[in-house]
């Protein structure tokens, strides 16, 4: 393994380390702002709509600086955001930095996967998204640790100097970079952006979109609201619910880790039609009235379920769309699963609040139904080519 993705694979890690830091540190950081419970809402809406914005406009970024720079001034600028929070003491302050960390958080997700989809085998891309995924459970797990000792500006604080070390690496890897002749090549594809309006005419590019869409909707509502239908509905202690979602996520994680092993012996879209089935069969257990222990189970089985999709639905962007556009559709899938993440969970909690939160597997099977026929319509044009 080279040392350019060594540096690859932690700054995938660092991708994941702060994405759960408000939810995790809102119980008690709401309390310090002297802001309501509810306004959480506020920042993580900023930090979706930057995100979505930075990524959409990732290409004409990569093509004047390359995925490196990018990459390191990004983390950067997402460290500084975590250090500015850390010392907040208003709301509307920490919504400001808000706008900072999205912006840097969407242009190194784009740029990275874009340069991964480009030059790394597909392996790669579900072992680093499994890496994504372990920054993301330790990120929690560090701010457990300082709120614990009656601080999670602490936990800010470290996860902020981890993303800060994780850019002064990326900086000193510059050379790196240009000498791989990867970045070179796909700041050339990109050098001349494809216009918004000519992505959508792509062939098959509305359907990429919507995989993405509703793929990371199905995923984001799964993991927010599980742990809630498991109490509300199902009667599960909370503590015993919390567990449960931890095991949903490492379910995730550790068939990405997997995934990457099967690919020696199993395509990609092959893997990608398993998991599909594989969240079938776990969304029928949640519709099932067969109780706590089959509910869990469905929730473990789309989560593995889950797994292969994300990263071989990106990995395949090049070879779908070809080399010349492969980074602006990747900006753009990267927007729309950002937009499904954060309008599917904000749908289901009202639809919740006002029927009961019992509809979530009813919810959930649309939201793979909407992600079946997309991928099959993607693929389906992709063979016909």
């Amino acid at each position: 393994m080279t040392p350019l993705i060594v540096i690859i694979y932690l700054a995938f890690i660092g991708l994941g380390l702060p994405d759960s830091l408000l939810g995790s540190a809102w119980p008690v950081m709401h309390i310090d702002l002297g802001a309501a419970d509810s306004s959480a809402g506020i920042a993580s809406l900023l930090i979706t709509l930057c995100t979505i914005v930075s990524s959409l406009f990732s290409g004409r970024v990569i093509a004047k600086f390359g995925t490196g720079r990018l990459a390191a001034v990004s983390t950067l600028v997402t460290a500084l955001s975590l250090f500015g929070m850390s010392f907040s003491n208003s709301l509307w302050l920490t919504c400001a930095l808000a706008i900072p960390f999205g912006l840097g958080a969407g242009s190194v997700d784009a740029g990275l996967n874009g340069y991964v989809a480009e030059n790394l085998e597909v392996r790669h891309m579900n072992w680093l998204h499994s890496f994504w995924g372990l920054g993301a459970a330790v990120g929690p797990v560090i701010l457990s640790l300082w709120i614990a000792v009656g601080s999670w500006r602490g936990g800010y604080r470290t996860v902020g100097g981890l993303q800060l070390m994780l850019a002064l690496v990326l900086l000193f890897s510059l050379p790196l970079w240009k000498r791989s002749g990867g970045e070179k090549a796909q700041q050339e594809s990109v050098r001349h952006a494809t216009p918004f309006r000519k992505l959508f005419r792509l062939p098959g590019a509305i359907a990429a979109f919507l995989s993405f869409l509703f793929y990371c909707a199905l995923e984001t509502t799964v993991g927010l609201w599980g742990a809630t239908y498991l109490v509300g509905v199902q009667g599960m202690k909370p503590g015993s619910a919390a567990g449960v979602v931890s095991l949903y996520y490492a379910g995730i994680m550790l068939g990405r880790l997997a995934g990457g092993f099967l690919n020696a012996k199993l395509p990609q879209k092959r893997l990608m039609r398993i998991g599909t089935a594989i969240i079938v069969l776990g969304v029928a257990a949640l519709i099932l009235p067969l109780g706590q222990i089959v509910a869990s189970a469905g929730l473990l089985l789309i989560g593995l379920g889950c797994a292969p999709i994300y990263p071989g639905l990106m990995h395949e962007t090049p070879e779908n769309f070809g080399s010349e556009h492969s980074q602006s559709v990747v900006g753009a899938q990267q927007a729309c699963a950002y937009t499904g993440s954060a309008l599917a969970p904000l749908l289901f909690g009202y639809m919740g609040g006002s029927i009961g939160y019992g509809v979530l597997p009813y919810f959930c099977a649309v939201l793979l139904a909407g992600m079946i026929v997309s991928m099959y319509r993607l693929h389906k044009r992709a063979i016909n080519n």
